[in-house]
């Protein structure tokens, strides 16, 4: 390790946690390492991190602190009695949570005089260090510009604004499109597997699809800013039509057709609210609900 690298702690060495800290300590920084579990710290210490007895020792030995533990409530029973040590410090949360919590999180933070971001880790394990793997932060932006350098060893991070919660909400926020992403993969996959095509055949395609289907959510993304959605390419109406052929062809096939009924009830609701005639992303007025008004 080389001393003009800042000091780090790393509370919480699951999987995640354990990754963070060998990226952490293998680009140079001396890096604290804990965890209620303290075997869990013997292969990172093997590769040079520095073990700390409790946790207030190890809050108490860097001026950044990075949390990634189960939940928030794991978070709070590892802090609150070491909640002194952390007056001066940064606290980094990248523990999964709600924006809620997050927030919530931020005032107690502050409540104890240390600074805070917020953060959602957009990669599993194994991309941990990897410039390309997004690394969401929210919360006071001189904070996180900072510790960006040293942020910059887990990964690409981006700053998302002043609000706590933000990081939070867009973790969630892009799961959804991810599930929603897959799962339809999935069933496309399984329609065109029905006659023999293989996934490894079928997914080239799927992935060029979706570089077009990118350039859709571009195009839409203006209209739903400026609530208004001209119906100049594929109207709602087109679209349920269409979907009535990957319904019946899946249908036939014995295929589970819940996703694409979802989908299509969704359009029909956006044309019951006056939309069949625009464009494709008006669905987004019925997806927001009565709360969100018109």
């Amino acid at each position: 390790m080389n001393a003009h690298y800042p000091a780090v702690t790393v509370l919480g060495l699951g999987s995640m946690g354990s990754a963070l800290a060998a990226a952490l300590s293998d680009r140079g920084h001396p890096t604290t390492v804990w965890n209620r579990s303290a075997h869990k710290a013997e292969a990172l210490v093997a590769r040079g991190a520095l073990p700390a007895a409790t946790a207030g020792e190890a809050v108490a030995a860097s001026p950044l602190v990075v949390a990634c533990v189960l939940d928030y409530d794991a978070l709070r029973t590892v802090l609150d009695p070491v909640a002194d040590t952390l007056a001066g410090r940064t606290l980094v949360n990248l523990t999964s949570g709600s924006p809620e919590q997050a927030r919530e999180t931020a005032e107690w933070a502050r409540s104890h005089g240390a600074d805070y971001l917020d953060g959602a880790i957009m990669t599993t394990p194994p991309g941990v260090g990897s410039p390309e793997m997004m690394f969401f932060y929210s919360g006071p932006e001189p904070v996180f510009e900072a510790h960006r350098p040293i942020l910059a060893a887990l990964g690409d991070p981006l700053y998302l604004g002043a609000d706590p919660g933000t990081a939070s909400l867009y973790d969630a926020a892009l799961l959804g499109l991810m599930w929603a992403v897959l799962t339809g993969w999935l069933h496309g996959t399984a329609l065109v597997g029905a006659e023999g095509t293989q996934a490894t055949a079928f997914t080239p395609v799927a992935v060029r699809w979706l570089t077009a289907v990118a350039g859709f959510m571009t195009t839409y993304a203006p209209q739903v800013d400026a609530g208004r959605y001209p119906g100049d390419d594929a109207t709602v109406d087109v679209q349920i039509a269409t979907i009535d052929h990957l319904l019946h062809a899946a249908e036939a096939r014995g295929l589970d057709n819940a996703l694409p009924a979802l989908l299509k009830a969704t359009m029909e609701r956006a044309k019951a609210a006056g939309h069949g005639s625009d464009s494709y992303a008006s669905v987004i007025e019925v997806l927001r609900g009565p709360s969100a008004g018109g």
